[in-house]
């Protein structure tokens, strides 16, 4: 992902102005990973070391995904239905 890509998709999920880690920004970002890997896996079907990798973007986004629901429930709807992630 590109500097502008990233810094785009920090202020379309940012709170403020100096927020760049609050969880919403950070699954943010690990979506567009998770996305861009996922292609590339599309393509590289042996890529054993790059699957690895979004295994484990996966799972930090799922902890990610678990604290906002366990403590914010409305941001967590809120960040679900921007994303598209769950149905």
């Amino acid at each position: 992902m590109s500097t502008p890509d990233k810094s785009d998709l920090i202020k379309q999920h940012q709170k403020d102005a100096k927020d760049t880690g609050s969880p919403e920004v950070q699954v943010a970002l690990l979506t567009a990973r998770i996305n861009h890997l996922t292609e590339h896996l599309r393509g590289h079907r042996k890529d054993f070391h790059s699957r690895r990798g979004l295994i484990q973007m996966t799972n930090r986004r799922r902890k990610l995904l678990n604290y906002l629901k366990a403590n914010e429930v409305e941001r967590y709807n809120a960040i679900i239905t921007k994303l598209g992630l769950r149905k």
